[in-house]
């Protein structure tokens, strides 16, 4: 009942944002996106005292045995960790955007619906994943692994490696099923056309970012089962960290260089929740350790990336 309950609740929050907030297309400004990206913060934080109040009352199963205190902390941890790996997502999302010239008054319609598809792509690699996690316990040494691995090859990443939307395997796809016009057509996905049935770029780039998220995920569902195997945390948090997403992109889509730096906070936090992993056997790390270790680690990298820009900027003047 819990289950169907909260996934009841998001459905109906996102069918108000679409029908209700979001019913006409505009253009999302910076006030509108800072007031909705604090609401979705704040009720996400918030959430941890529901987290706490299930599994103190014990209306959840409790696999792990964990005691609320401990529930909530992995959850908020679990959500600091999606959130901040979520800045890589809107990095791309911005490409994408620029790359089909898609209008600002069109990217919340796609967001809307990239967003909706996560959820169940999401929830399905975090079922595959707990199952994995608790019937074959060596896949946790594999996940800590390709996390070490990804924060190592973050670190070397080259910066010419630019994601180019347009020469992806998913836009070569769709072209040879279905003929891509260069007209966005008042925002719908498909238009009528010569009487041929044509994709707008609006939904070619619906499709690249709900693949790109994929990609994504593969990182960031190891990450969380670091913290947490218990479906319910991972799920919620990785929930709630989604649809904080399409604020946090207008918020944050153009000021993504003053965050440069937030990328080696990334890689300390990917390494650091690797390597728990990997030693999970032979050395308990306590919970409050692992939220104090990605807080700073995220609070250090904007500070050091705003330290730097604002120097930058006063060379320049």
């Amino acid at each position: 009942m819990v289950w169907i309950l909260f996934i009841g609740i998001i459905l109906v929050i996102l069918g108000l944002d679409l029908g209700v907030f979001n019913k006409t297309p505009h253009i999302i400004t910076t006030k509108e996106a800072t007031l909705w990206t604090l609401i979705w913060v704040s009720v996400s934080l918030l959430f941890s005292v529901v987290i706490y109040g299930l599994y103190n009352a014990g209306v959840l199963e409790n696999p792990n045995h964990l005691q609320p205190l401990a529930a909530s902390m992995k959850y908020v941890t679990g959500y600091l960790i999606e959130l901040s790996l979520s800045a890589d997502n809107i990095f791309v999302m911005a490409i994408i955007f620029t790359a089909f010239k898609i209008p600002q008054k069109y990217q919340h319609r796609i967001l809307f619906w990239g967003i909706l598809g996560a959820l169940i792509f999401r929830g399905l690699m975090i079922y595959f994943g707990v199952v994995l996690i608790h019937k074959f316990s060596w896949t946790s040494y594999v996940f800590g692994a390709f996390l070490l691995f990804t924060a190592i090859k973050m670190l070397f990443k080259k910066e010419e490696d630019v994601f180019d939307p347009k020469h992806s395997f998913v836009f070569k796809i769709i072209g040879k099923i279905i003929p891509i016009s260069s007209e966005h057509q008042k925002g719908n996905f498909f238009m009528r056309l010569e009487n041929k049935t044509k994709a707008t770029p609006l939904f070619v780039a619906l499709l690249i970012i709900e693949v790109m998220d994929v990609l994504f995920a593969l990182d960031s569902v190891p990450a969380i089962l670091a913290i947490s195997s218990d479906p319910f945390i991972v799920f919620t948090s990785n929930i709630f960290a989604i649809l904080g997403l399409r604020s946090m992109y207008f918020f944050l889509a153009n000021m993504l260089e003053k965050f440069s730096f937030l990328e080696y906070s990334l890689i300390a936090i990917l390494s650091f929740v690797g390597m728990k992993m990997i030693l999970k056997n032979y050395l308990n790390i306590p919970e409050w350790i692992s939220l104090a270790f990605i807080a700073v680690s995220l609070l250090i990298g904007v500070l050091v990336s705003i330290t730097i820009s604002d120097n930058n900027n006063k060379k320049e003047a």
